[in-house]
């Protein structure tokens, strides 16, 4: 069975995680094949918006413990592979100019939360789990700091990631984590909606909103303003 199902509609292509019996913990074949399927995205024409959710009870539980006994310091090699790996994920979401929404429900924890995340926009279940549980396991929430420290603030991250405590999709909403909150059944039509919304518009106009977008967010006003004019001026060449 494969870890990952993909399928297109619309132009919308819908990435499914696909693992619902460890509730889509992410073991390498996961988080090489999520990774793989957002390059084929960004080459793929047909393809001008993407959904990623999960098969099963919940979106990510987060990282598969199960292969934490392979990756020890004698395993120099594979612990290095496998945190390059984590990394070059997480960071395609915001390369990719294609938009991405994530669809929420039941656990997005550790590296399932830091999946959501990294998603341009997320739609979540009311009752959905959302947190860093990595304290309880004696572990560390770790290339998933940087986005939620850039998205809520240093003193809201620090006390999800320090109290382990997970929050619920209304709270997530509270804490402008998430774009949309519904009942479960109705995350994935809500998450198509958006989907569809985003796949509508000029590909072109909406690739360099996605890229502008990311590049003014970490830089200061007089940088940030010189990337936007850069795109106003690049803007007056596009053909409607």
């Amino acid at each position: 069975m494969s870890v990952l199902l993909t399928e297109i509609e619309n132009n919308v292509l819908t990435i499914s995680l696909n693992r619902p019996e460890k509730h889509n913990a992410l073991n390498t074949a996961l988080t090489q094949a999520l990774l793989d399927a957002l390059r084929s995205a960004e080459r793929d024409s047909q393809v001008r918006a993407v959904i990623v959710h999960g098969n099963g009870k919940s979106f990510c539980a987060g990282a598969d413990t199960g292969e934490f006994s392979s990756l020890t310091p004698d395993a120099s090699d594979q612990v290095l592979d496998r945190a390059d790996l984590t990394t070059a994920l997480h960071l395609a979401f915001s390369k990719i100019a294609k938009p991405i929404v994530a669809a929420v429900h039941g656990n997005a924890l550790g590296g399932g939360a830091g999946l959501a995340l990294a998603c341009d926009l997320v739609v979540m279940a009311e009752d959905a789990r959302f947190g860093y549980p990595e304290l309880k396991h004696g572990i560390v929430a770790a290339v998933v700091l940087a986005n939620l420290v850039r998205q809520l603030g240093q003193k809201k991250a620090f006390e999800l990631v320090a109290m382990a405590k997970p929050v619920d999709g209304r709270r997530a909403y509270e804490l402008n984590l998430v774009n949309r909150v519904c009942p479960a059944d109705d995350v994935l039509g809500e998450a198509r909606v958006y989907a569809e919304t985003l796949a509508g518009w000029s590909s072109i106009a909406m690739a360099t909103t996605k890229r502008t977008f990311y590049r003014a967010a970490d830089l200061g006003l007089e940088e940030a303003l010189a990337v936007g004019r850069d795109a106003n001026v690049m803007m007056r060449g596009f053909r409607n």
